[in-house]
């Protein structure tokens, strides 16, 4: 778990699926991720993420807003996906519901999420997204991380006609002080 000034980080619960669905639904919300999760699929990503923990120390951790218990989405760490440049290391990502934007709380999780892997002395952390996505790679530079030149990538996971498929990779090393 990891609690910042107004957000708690921590395992997926049950409780959390019908609003991870419900954050799926939002057109924006999902604009350069795909198409609108499922029920079933938001399940299964608790459960995921829920194993990915348990096996790789963390993940995608569900957030919630600590004044009122609100959950409002994801952000954590957890390996790159197989095929991709970062395959098995240490990827952030975070997804919001639209109600909690400009808010500095993706900001706040993101820098929390950090700083975690630094007391883990983990030497470098790398995040992805679309190149349109100027929200996803300005909160990216925000955070301290470089683009790394000629790291463009196909996601493996998305198919070859996607409009979604071509990536941009980003890079934080772990301060000298951390």
């Amino acid at each position: 778990m990891i609690v910042t000034e107004r957000l708690i980080l921590r395992a997926w619960r049950e409780e959390d699926v019908a609003p991870f669905h419900a954050m799926g639904q939002d057109a924006e919300v999902m604009r350069y991720l795909g198409p609108p999760t499922t029920r079933a699929s938001a399940r299964a990503m608790m459960r995921e993420e829920n194993e990915t923990a348990r096996t790789f120390g963390r993940c995608l951790w569900a957030v919630e807003r600590q004044k009122d218990g609100a959950f409002i989405g994801f952000c954590g760490v957890e390996p790159g996906p197989i095929g991709s440049p970062i395959a098995g290391l240490p990827e952030i990502g975070w997804r919001l519901a639209r109600a909690a934007w400009g808010q500095g709380l993706a900001s706040e999780a993101a820098r929390a999420v950090l700083a975690a892997e630094w007391e883990r002395q983990t030497d470098a952390v790398f995040a992805t997204t679309v190149p349109a996505n100027r929200r996803g790679w300005g909160l990216m530079e925000r955070l301290g991380m470089t683009r790394v030149e000629g790291g463009d990538f196909d996601h493996p996971d998305l198919a070859p006609d996607s409009p979604l498929r071509r990536h941009i990779l980003y890079r934080i090393d772990r301060p000298l002080n951390g």
